[in-house]
């Protein structure tokens, strides 16, 4: 029987994103609070020739494909040489502010590190997971979080809300490059927002909590901002895009009325999500005789 492993790889939102300043590289300096949701895709990896296979046809393959940059990464970086089909059953929406992305390259690292044996400790995958993206590091910490710098220095920060989050997709992707481009860096922010997310509790945050790029999204792409203003009418005590957009999260402490939103927009047709107080995302990696 051939060796099978599985593990799962979440997603996140972020609570609150204020941009700093325009850096010369193009990116831009951020803080922002990153937490987890259960919506999570699901892997799937065998000794074998070197195959990538996404359950949605629409996402690309080819080396454009953060998974397959992570496995040429550990190849060049790390020794990796034996070869795997990797399957991957993609639930988390793509062009939806999710770091769905991200989460795939972190799993991809941490998954080939166990199972190739190449003994990377979780300093040497952060390091790898920075060549990757900004927020690779944040998957590979499996922990909440503050970001600061491009959004790749993460403090683990106990942020997760005691709360029920629902996320919701609407269907449309948004450009993390045009939200980036147009939006409008502001050095000194009104609140302190790693103060806010420590000290205050979430009915608050719709005062003091705010995501710097709803401000260039919603004028473009009207229904993100109509599924925010949803979250407010079904009862939420927050609620904001996630990242660049388009997904849209609500903050709920009762579970009735969480789960009363989270149908209500699946009768809707939007793709949606419901995650757990405290939740916390389950990073083992499994061995499967199959």
């Amino acid at each position: 029987m051939a060796e099978l492993w599985i593990s799962n790889s979440y997603g996140k939102i972020n609570l609150g994103l204020n941009i700093l300043e325009r850096l010369e590289d193009g990116y831009h300096a951020i803080e922002t609070g990153f937490c987890f949701i259960e919506w999570n895709d699901r892997f799937e990896v065998k000794p074998g020739r070197m195959h990538l296979e996404m359950s949605d046809p629409k996402i690309p393959v080819d080396d454009t494909n953060l998974i397959v940059k992570a496995i040429k990464l550990l190849q060049r970086e790390a020794g990796l040489k034996d070869e795997y089909n990797i399957k991957v059953e993609k639930n988390i929406p793509t062009g939806a502010g999710l770091g769905g992305g991200s989460s795939n390259a972190a799993t991809t690292l941490r998954m080939m590190n166990k199972i190739a044996n190449l003994g990377l400790s979780q300093d040497d995958l952060i390091k790898l997971g920075k060549q990757l993206g900004a927020d690779v590091p944040f998957f590979i910490n499996g922990e909440a979080g503050f970001a600061t710098g491009k959004g790749d220095e993460i403090e683990p920060l106990d942020i997760q809300p005691d709360a029920f989050i629902v996320t919701v997709y609407p269907n449309i992707e948004s450009s993390t490059e045009k939200a980036y481009e147009f939006c409008e860096p502001n050095p000194e922010p009104e609140f302190s927002l790693k103060n806010v997310l420590l000290e205050e509790e979430p009915e608050e945050w719709r005062y003091l909590l705010m995501n710097e790029l709803e401000k260039v999204v919603f004028p473009r792409l009207h229904l993100v901002g109509n599924i925010k203003d949803q979250f407010y009418e079904f009862g939420a005590e927050y609620a904001s895009m996630s990242g660049s957009g388009s997904s849209v999260f609500g903050i709920f402490e009762q579970d009735f009325v969480a789960i009363n939103a989270y149908e209500s927009f699946h009768k809707l047709g939007f793709p949606a999500n419901i995650t757990r107080p405290k939740f916390k995302p389950d990073q083992g990696i499994y061995l499967k005789e199959g």
